[in-house]
C-alpha cells in the first residue's frame, strides 16, 4: 500500500541488498530548491531567490494526503494449505486488515482527479484524501497502473487547487526541485535538492522505468506526492529512494510527469492501461554492438528478433537495425524504446528512424494490442 507499508506493513516482503522507498510524487519541475553551501543562488524570472516560501504557498493547496484501508491475505504458507485450514476449521483463507498513509497531487481540480503513486492504493478498500485546508474527502479509485506506478484517484471537484503539470523532457542535470508530501503521516512536508541524473533504467523498481533520479529528500508516505521545478510545476512523481541502510542517503527516483500524464489519460478513458507492442525483442547499443554493427552511434536500441506476423515483421524491421529515434525523438537505450511503444495509443503508426548497413531510412509502424504484460517483482522496497 502507501508509503507506511515500508516500516510495518510490507517491511519483510520489499527488502533486499538495497531498499528502495517509494517517496511524494514531485509537483514543481521548475521550483528552484534552496542552494546548497557554496552553489549559486538559482534564478527565478531572472531574479535572486532568497526564498522558496512564494513557491511553496502556490502549490501546497494542490498536494494532499491519503489514507488507505484494505485487505489481504496472510502470505505464510500453513494458511495456504486446504488441510491445515480443515484441521484448525478455517474455511477461508486468513486476511488481515491493512492501513497505510501516502500522499498525491490534485492534476485537475476541474474534475477532482488527484494522480498518486498505484502502489499507495493497493488492496484498497477504501480511500481517504485530506486537503492542506484539513478536509477530509472520500477517494473513488479511477485505475491503477502496476508497470508504472501510476494511479489516478477522484475526489468532489469543490474547492480544489490544481498544481500544473510540466515538461519533464526540458529537465536537466543539475535544476533545482522540490518534493513535497506526507512524510512519516507528519503532514505537508517541502524538501530541497537537485535532479542528480535522468533516464534511470534496469534498477526492477517498476516494469517501464525512465526515472529521475533527485537528492532531494524522500521518506515513507511521501509516495505519490510530487517533484516540482522553480515555476510551481509538476516534473515528475516521487516513486523510490535507494536506502541500503534503511534511510534516506540522497538518492531518490521520480516518475517523469511526462509518462505519468501518458498513464493517467488512459486511465482516466478506459480505467486501465492498454499497452502498446510492435513485436520485437530490443537491447541496448553497447560498445561491442556498435563496433560488430559497423556504427558511429553510442546510443540507441538494437533489434534482436523480429517476430514473425508481427508489426515490426510488415513494416520490414530486421534483426541488427539499430532504432536511433521514434517519431523524430532520440532514442538513448531499449528500456526508452519499450517505454514509448509500450504507452503509445493503440492503432497509432509511430516513425522509427533506424541505420541498416550505415545507411539511415526510416520506417512506418503501427501499434497494436500487446496480449500480455509481463510484470517484475520489485527488487526494491516502496515508502
Amino acid at each position: 500500500m502507501g508509503g507506511s507499508r515500508v516500516w510495518d506493513l510490507y517491511s519483510m516482503k520489499r527488502v533486499l541488498s538495497a531498499l528502495v522507498a517509494s517517496g511524494g510524487i514531485a509537483l514543481m519541475t521548475g521550483i528552484s530548491c534552496s542552494a546548497l553551501a557554496g552553489a549559486p543562488i538559482p534564478l527565478v524570472e531572472g531574479a535572486p531567490v532568497q526564498s522558496l516560501a512564494p513557491v511553496v504557498s502556490r502549490v501546497t493547496p494542490g498536494i494532499v494526503g491519503i489514507s488507505v484501508r484494505g485487505r489481504v491475505r496472510e502470505d505464510n504458507p500453513l494458511l495456504q494449505d486446504p488441510i491445515f485450514r480443515r484441521f484448525f476449521n478455517l474455511q477461508q483463507p486468513v486476511e488481515r486488515e491493512t492501513q497505510a498513509t501516502g500522499s498525491g497531487v490534485i492534476v485537475d481540480a476541474s474534475e477532482g482527479y488527484v494522480m498518486t503513486n498505484a502502489h499507495v492504493v493497493e488492496n484498497a478498500s477504501s480511500i481517504e484524501v485530506t486537503t492542506k485546508d484539513n478536509r477530509h474527502l472520500k477517494a473513488r479509485l479511477i485505475g491503477r497502473d502496476p508497470g508504472t506506478d501510476i494511479a489516478v484517484l477522484q475526489i468532489s471537484p469543490g474547492g480544489l487547487t490544481a498544481v500544473p503539470i510540466g515538461n519533464s523532457d526540458r529537465l536537466q542535470v543539475g535544476d533545482f526541485v522540490l518534493a513535497i508530501g506526507n512524510p512519516f503521516g507528519l503532514g505537508q512536508t517541502v524538501t530541497s535538492g537537485i535532479v542528480s541524473a535522468l533516464g534511470r533504467s534496469g534498477l526492477g523498481i517498476e516494469g517501464y522505468e525512465d526515472f529521475i533520479q533527485t537528492d532531494a529528500s524522500i521518506n515513507p508516505g511521501n509516495s505519490g506526492g510530487p517533484l516540482v521545478d522553480l515555476q510551481g510545476r509538476v516534473v515528475g512523481i516521487n516513486t523510490a529512494i535507494l536506502a541500503p541502510g534503511g534511510g534516506n542517503i540522497g538518492i531518490g527516483f521520480a516518475v517523469p510527469i511526462n509518462m505519468a500524464r501518458q498513464v493517467m489519460d488512459q486511465l482516466i478513458r478506459y480505467g486501465e492501461i492498454k499497452r502498446g507492442r510492435i513485436g520485437v525483442a530490443i537491447q541496448d547499443l553497447t560498445p561491442d554492438l556498435a563496433q560488430a554493427l559497423g556504427t558511429k552511434h553510442t546510443q540507441g536500441a538494437v533489434i534482436a528478433r523480429v517476430e514473425p506476423g508481427s508489426p515490426a515483421e510488415r513494416a520490414g524491421l530486421r534483426t541488427n537495425d539499430l532504432v536511433i529515434a521514434i517519431n523524430g525523438a532520440p532514442m538513448r537505450s531499449g528500456s526508452e524504446l519499450k517505454n514509448r511503444v509500450g504507452l503509445s495509443r493503440i492503432g497509432d503508426d509511430v516513425e522509427l528512424t533506424i541505420e541498416r548497413g550505415g545507411q539511415e531510412r526510416n520506417v512506418i509502424v503501427r501499434i497494436e494490442k500487446a496480449t500480455t504484460t509481463a510484470q517484475r517483482q520489485r527488487p526494491f522496497r516502496q515508502r
